[in-house]
């Protein structure tokens, strides 16, 4: 049983940038799905020690340099940042965001919250060598670490977390990926191999002409991924706005995802497709964490991205195995139970 950092162990799979799939994504209209039971985000119990409000005013987060970038040139660079509460801590493959701190909520967040953690890079890719290229820096929730194992996908987790998108003038001059909300599933292949993947919710930075001449700008969120591994389309999200974003595991292997602009709790109507992401089935929950992606050319800050209320539940397990949080700040509303149903890019 773990009961330490865990985010060494974590991807160390061979993955593709975010954005490199971007030509690939399939623009056209969602293909119809057969009715399905929904496990909606935010249902069930949340496991003690797991999930953060921001709400601690001592919350720190202690970067470790120079970073990981195992997935560029096999370097780990031990020992990884983490956080004062033990909670977050550096990606093993990609490395650590170059800011990671508690800032005050910015406006139009969630009742009561006083404070958010926002994540910002400069240089993600090699340190001291600048590629001119897209990479990425990912944030970990330390899950196996304070749990002391994964989460059985039988025992039907879901997260969910409210994301504060800024005003288009804090955003990195070029159009493209720049976030990305995701969970690491263990499970199998077609073929049977039991492996790490990593779905997920990203963000596309678009600038579009409008009619009247002017420079419209919008955050495209994106699905990643279906049965067969493409990326498909979400819901388009306004600068200087927050939007809620959920994922749910049920027991048959699948993965549901869920959004919408605001920071009301999720219902069945924020639904976005569900699929088994690639045709694999999931196993075993080991995590849930952010990615900021930004220009490595060492003046291209990348945009800051905000989240508050990041949590993990679980909505089918056996209560003697669950403690419940001793504190949240900010507390969301008690959801109603519900009854679940049923090579990967980066």
């Amino acid at each position: 049983m773990l009961t330490t950092i865990s985010r060494r162990a974590f991807g160390l799979g061979s993955l593709a940038l975010a954005s490199a799939t971007l030509p690939a994504l399939a623009w056209a209209q969602q293909p119809t799905q057969p009715k399905k039971k929904l496990l909606i985000p935010g249902t069930g119990l949340r496991i003690s020690k797991t999930g953060d409000d921001f709400e601690d005013d001592k919350f720190e987060y202690y970067p470790q340099h120079p970073k990981s970038s195992w997935n560029i040139n096999k370097q780990m660079n031990v020992p990884g940042g983490i956080s004062l509460n033990n909670l977050w801590a550096e990606g093993g493959k990609r490395g650590t965001p170059d800011v990671v701190k508690r800032i005050a909520t910015p406006p139009g967040g969630i009742e009561g919250s006083k404070g958010c953690m926002m994540m910002q890079s400069l240089n993600p890719g090699i340190p001291g060598r600048l590629s001119g290229e897209e990479q990425q820096d990912d944030l970990l929730h330390n899950v196996e670490g304070v749990a002391g194992s994964q989460i059985p996908v039988a025992w039907s987790p879901n997260v969910v977390c409210r994301v504060y998108i800024p005003s288009e003038s804090q955003w990195e001059k070029r159009n493209g990926a720049t976030f990305g909300y995701r969970i690491g599933l263990y499970g199998y292949t077609p073929q049977n191999k039991y492996d790490e993947y990593w779905p997920g919710i990203f963000f596309h930075m678009q600038r579009e002409q409008a009619a009247d001449g002017k420079i419209k700008p919008s955050i495209l969120s994106v699905l990643r991924a279906d049965e067969f591994g493409r990326d498909l389309p979400g819901p388009v999200f306004q600068p200087a706005s927050w939007c809620t974003l959920g994922m749910s595991m049920p027991p048959d292997g699948s993965v549901q995802f869920f959004g919408k602009p605001g920071i009301d709790d999720l219902t069945e109507k924020d639904y976005l497709g569900g699929w088994h992401c690639y045709s694999w089935r999931a196993v075993n929950f080991s995590t849930f964490f952010y990615n900021v992606i930004n220009m490595d050319n060492g003046r291209s800050w990348g945009t800051p991205w905000t989240v508050d209320n990041a949590y993990l539940y679980v909505a089918t397990a056996p209560k003697q195995n669950i403690k419940t949080p001793e504190r949240t700040a900010a507390k969301p509303k008690d959801p109603a139970p519900l009854t679940p149903p049923t090579p990967p890019a980066e």
